[in-house]
């Protein structure tokens, strides 16, 4: 987490990563270039695996605008265990997936990591 933070920092990238015992769902947003470079670095680290890019679009203002990496730890998730084990994040809209995060950062408090 240090470490994306820093480099999220330098390459003018913000976000939030949700962290759950069977999921991490993560934002990244900023520059087009440096978000592509982000998620293939990511993509390449062999800590990772099962990676799906579930929501890709081009936005005017940022969610996240005052955070390198925001840590949730997933109290705010609306998907039961269950629901992801039969691959939810699959089959719903794309909005909902963003409406989390909307929620993620509309209730970002102290006890969310910098």
């Amino acid at each position: 987490m240090i470490d994306a933070r820093r480099c999220n920092t330098r390459d003018g990238i913000t976000g939030a990563l949700v962290c759950r015992h069977d999921l991490y769902l993560q934002l990244l947003e900023g520059p087009s270039e440096q978000v592509s470079a982000a998620y293939m670095r990511i993509s390449r680290d062999d800590r990772h695996a099962g990676i799906n890019k579930l929501v890709s679009r081009q936005v005017t203002n940022r969610m996240f605008e005052d955070w390198a990496m925001l840590h949730d730890p997933a109290k705010s998730l609306i998907w039961t265990q269950d629901e992801i084990s039969e691959g939810i994040l699959g089959r719903i809209p794309q909005t909902e997936i963003v409406g989390m995060f909307e929620s993620v950062a509309k209730n970002a408090g102290p006890e969310h990591s910098r």
